[in-house]
C-alpha cells in the first residue's frame, strides 16, 4: 500500500487579509492602504516597490506589528498578531522579526559587536554571551575580527553589514529591509543584496525588502508593486 502524503499546507510567513488604514478626518481624510491582501512564504525574498505615498510604509508598519490596521488581519507564522496584547506583541516582534533600517541606525559610541548585541541585551541575555553571539554574526556577514571597531571607521557597505548582523543575531524568521541600498553606490548595493540572498535567506526565513532601487530587482523572487494604497501588480523576479 502506498504511503498517504501529508497534504497540510505549510504556514505562510506572512498572511495579510483586507488591510485598511485611514488617516485624518473630513476633507483631510486619506486612505493610505485600502483592503490589501498579501502573502509571503518562507524561503522567499519579496520586493515591495512603488512611488512615495503609495502606502508601502503604512503597509509595512501594519504587517510588522507597529501600526494597528483599521480593518483586516495579519498572521505572522500563523499567529494573528493584532489579537495579542501589547506585551505579547512586543515579545513576538522581538523574537520573530528583524529590521534593517535605511540609515543603519547604528550607535556611534558603541563598537560594532555592541551594536549587533542590542537585540540580545533586550532579551536579557548575559552580556558576554550576547557579545559572543554578535561576533559570530559579524563573521557571517564578513566582518569577523572587527567587533571592536566603531561604526565611523567602517564604509557604508560595512555599516550595512553590521545592521544586517544585528537583524539576524536572534535568528528571526522574518527579516525586513527598508531601502537597504539607498545610501550605497550601485555596485555595493548589488553586493549587499546578493549576499543577503545567498547567505541570509533560507527555507526557515522570509525576507521582505522595500526599495526604489530597480538595479537590484534581479535578486527578487517576487516583486509586489503598490500604488494609491493598493497592490497593483505582482511579478516574478528577473534573476
Amino acid at each position: 500500500m502506498s504511503a498517504v502524503l501529508n497534504s497540510t499546507p505549510a504556514v505562510e510567513a506572512i498572511a495579510a487579509s483586507g488591510l485598511t488604514k485611514v488617516f485624518g478626518e473630513g476633507e483631510a481624510r486619506m486612505t493610505a492602504v485600502d483592503g490589501v491582501d498579501f502573502v509571503a512564504h518562507f524561503g522567499e525574498m519579496v520586493f515591495l516597490v512603488g512611488p512615495s505615498g503609495s502606502g508601502k510604509t503604512t503597509f509595512l508598519s501594519m504587517i510588522s506589528g507597529i501600526l494597528r490596521p483599521d480593518t483586516g488581519t495579519v498572521k505572522v507564522k500563523g499567529v494573528d498578531i493584532w489579537t495579542l496584547d501589547a506585551d505579547a506583541l512586543s515579545d513576538f516582534r522581538l523574537n520573530t522579526i528583524g529590521f534593517v533600517f535605511q540609515d543603519f541606525h547604528l550607535f556611534a559610541r558603541l563598537t560594532t559587536a555592541e551594536n549587533v548585541a542590542i537585540p540580545l541585551i533586550l532579551k536579557e541575555r548575559n552580556w558576554n554571551e550576547a557579545i559572543g553571539e554578535a561576533q559570530k554574526c559579524l563573521s557571517i556577514v564578513g566582518l569577523g575580527g572587527r567587533g571592536e571597531i566603531l561604526p565611523i571607521k567602517l564604509s557604508g557597505g560595512e555599516q550595512q553589514r553590521v545592521a544586517i548582523a544585528r537583524a539576524i543575531v536572534g535568528s528571526p524568521e522574518i527579516l525586513i529591509l527598508d531601502e537597504p541600498t539607498a545610501s550605497l553606490d550601485g555596485d555595493t548595493g548589488k553586493m549587499i543584496i546578493s549576499f543577503v540572498k545567498s547567505q541570509v535567506l533560507n527555507g526557515q526565513r522570509c525576507i521582505l525588502i522595500v526599495t526604489h532601487d530597480a538595479r537590484i530587482n534581479e535578486f527578487a523572487d517576487r516583486i509586489v508593486h503598490m500604488e494609491d494604497g493598493h497592490i497593483r501588480t505582482q511579478s516574478e523576479g528577473t534573476e
